[in-house]
């Protein structure tokens, strides 16, 4: 049974005789631990203590038991005053302050520089400031959506609020007035370039106004007043933001209210000159010998949540029927929600949408589901991370967006998401050079090779329609973080050739499964997506007309490709990769990768796209590139020809 959270009505002498004293020890191990590892955020840290103290004292969290499901939870947006997030957690018994102060910055441990979501008692892993609160966002969507009850705090600092994104979030939590949500704001007036009035000025509690929130205000260093607002906010039916005036190093004189000690530890001697001034105990000689020899074991966390839903039934899409894999998409989604929403005993499902559900297709499920659909308007860097951690919390979330919106603009967000172990379904349209006529600017031609970047992101793109809607369907139901990419346009069905389709109502999707869609002994098409793929079958059939044997493989799943598949692709000794993509870092780049590194010698040749494209219709723009069935069949006999 998780505590009440901020239960009683004022705090007692006792609690706050206590709150002093912790507050007193725990800016002697800041500063202990920053200087043992000679880095890191001691004044920003001892600033933002007092507020972790009481946070993290009289929320709805308990150090015995951190995983509760309806525990509140408290987000560090500032998540570079580290120190004093561990500090307050060692010494509340979320785990070893020994571990943590001789651990700290070490490699080898789970004490980051910046908060990891890994620890207990800290619910996300930050440091990219100005995200916290769109993660807060999702968090307190989660919260109501799991009808768990749990509060979301949202610690930042002052100076990130000259980010837009936290616009964004301070918009959404209004339109969806998410009164489980408070922010606390450490208002020391100080970033590391100095006083934020010097280096962006911004009217914060203006700004908090103007986007319908309660704010209320506060000394930062009185646990009283910070346990009253906190309490208070909790309770009074809005978003609410708690502006706590603090001062940088509150505590150590030499310290106090300079910039230098924003990102600067200690030297050994000024660190046992400030525990001198605080009354606390040298002990640097033993904690760095225990740094030395770090031998401590720390609980850490794992996120894997199991996932159902009913799937539904896979729609067939016949051959010449003229689909296109964002309607395909957008009947899959719906499928799995008539299937399961509704159902206690299934997986919440949920899209967030950036003012495009036309163009993504997702339109009716909104119409199906409207409690489960959330616009968040033009506000993409908010949508990605909100849904990262919407995503993260036991809910399976479709974030649907233009390439160029949901994965170039916002690649930092996904990236943190990535770092926060989510379950988001990233579905990207109007990739590549089929966005035709819009030009460059959104012709979303990257985002493999920005992808392959991360290390927990899986990237599905299906040939047609019927590997679309199988594939939807399976990352649904999987576990992981997922980005699915495809054109606008209407595609071929990939068909076999009897002229029936290749995925047809027997093919399940497998993620890292290549499709041999034709055989060819004298060269091989190694291709992904739509009309890639249909690109390279025409190509092939055309060939063979001609007597030139050339085989088709599809891999769907580029960044885990097919290892078998490839083997047998290479012994024909001539290997092309097709791709509507930039033809340095996507599809080619993998498969040279792949032929590099297991010294396979076969002639080989990239075709994709090798500069930004131009307004004209995707046909125009394929040709150009010679990437359309006239320039595959082009290059096939080139490369066979060469000795």
């Amino acid at each position: 049974m998780i505590k009440e959270r901020f239960a009683a009505e004022r705090l007692s002498d006792e609690q706050l005789r206590e709150l002093a004293e912790l507050s007193r020890v725990c800016k002697g191990d800041i500063l202990k631990m920053t200087t043992l590892a000679a880095c890191g955020h001691p004044g920003g840290s001892i600033s933002s203590l007092d507020l972790y103290l009481v946070l993290f004292k009289y929320a709805a969290v308990d150090p015995g038991d951190p995983d509760n499901p309806n525990r509140d939870h408290i987000l560090i947006s500032h998540g570079h005053t580290s120190p004093g997030a561990y500090a307050t957690l060692g010494r509340l018994g979320f785990f070893s302050i020994e571990a943590a102060v001789s651990g700290f910055r070490k490699i080898d441990t789970p004490f980051e520089g910046h908060v990891v979501r890994e620890l207990p008692g800290l619910d996300w892993s930050s440091g990219n400031l100005g995200q916290g609160l769109s993660a807060g966002c999702g968090f307190a969507l989660a919260s109501r959506i799991l009808k768990r009850g749990f509060h979301v705090f949202v610690a930042m600092s002052d100076g990130e609020h000259a980010k837009g994104q936290i616009a964004e979030s301070r918009r959404f939590a209004a339109k969806y007035g998410l009164d489980n949500l408070t922010v606390v704001i450490d208002y020391n007036h100080i970033q590391i370039s100095g006083k934020i009035e010097d280096v962006m000025p911004q009217n914060i509690k203006g700004n908090y106004l103007a986007d319908g929130w309660r704010v209320l205000e506060v000394d930062g260093h009185d646990h009283q007043a910070i346990y009253q607002a906190c309490r208070e906010a909790a309770s009074d039916g809005k978003p609410t933001v708690i502006l706590a005036e603090t001062v940088m190093s509150r505590g150590i004189s030499f310290m106090e209210g300079l910039p230098k000690y924003h990102g600067a530890a200690l030297k050994p001697d000024d660190c046992r000159k400030a525990l001198a001034e605080l009354g606390l105990e040298d002990d640097l000689d033993r904690l760095g010998q225990l740094r030395k020899n770090w031998s401590f074991q720390v609980p850490v966390r794992r996120f894997e949540y199991p996932v159902s839903l009913n799937l539904g039934e896979p729609v067939l899409y016949p051959a010449g029927s003229g689909a296109d894999n964002r309607g395909a998409f957008g009947k899959a989604l719906l499928s799995i929600a008539s299937a399961s929403c509704g159902s206690d005993d299934k997986t919440p499902l949920v899209v967030v949408d950036c003012d495009l559900a036309t163009s993504v297709r997702t339109e009716d499920f909104a119409k199906l589901a409207p409690c489960s659909f959330y616009e968040a308007g033009v506000q993409e860097h908010t949508a990605a991370t909100l849904s990262g951690a919407l995503s993260a919390s036991g809910v399976v979330v479709f974030f649907a967006d233009f390439g160029a919106f949901g994965v170039d603009e916002t690649y930092n967000q996904e990236r943190l998401n990535d770092l926060n172990h989510t379950n988001l379904k990233l579905v990207s349209t109007h990739c590549g050079l089929d966005v035709g006529e819009d030009g460059k600017t959104h012709q979303c031609i990257d985002y493999l090779g920005l992808f392959n970047n991360l290390f927990g992101f899986k990237v599905i793109v299906p040939a047609d329609p019927n590997q679309t809607d199988r594939a939807v369907r399976y990352m649904a139901g999987a576990w992981g973080n997922f980005l699915m990419t495809m054109g606008r346009s209407k595609v071929p069905v990939v068909t076999r050739e009897d002229g029936t389709p290749y995925y047809d109502a027997a093919y399940r999707f497998e993620y890292g499964q290549g499709d041999w869609i034709r055989r060819g002994r004298q060269a091989t098409v190694v291709c992904m997506g739509a009309p890639m793929t249909a690109y390279a079958v025409a190509a092939s059939d055309q060939l063979r007309a001609e007597g030139v044997e050339v085989g088709v493989l599809n891999l769907a799943s580029p960044l885990q490709p097919d290892i078998a598949a490839l083997r047998e692709a290479a012994a024909t000794g001539c290997l092309l990769t097709l791709e509507d993509h930039h033809i340095r870092t996507g599809l080619g780049a993998v498969v040279a990768n792949f032929l590099a590194e297991n010294r396979l010698a076969v002639k080989f040749q990239k075709l994709g796209i090798k500069g930004y494209g131009q307004s004209g219709t995707p046909e125009a723009l394929y040709a150009k590139e010679g990437i359309d069935t006239e320039g595959i069949k082009a290059a096939v006999k080139k490369l066979l020809a060469v000795r």
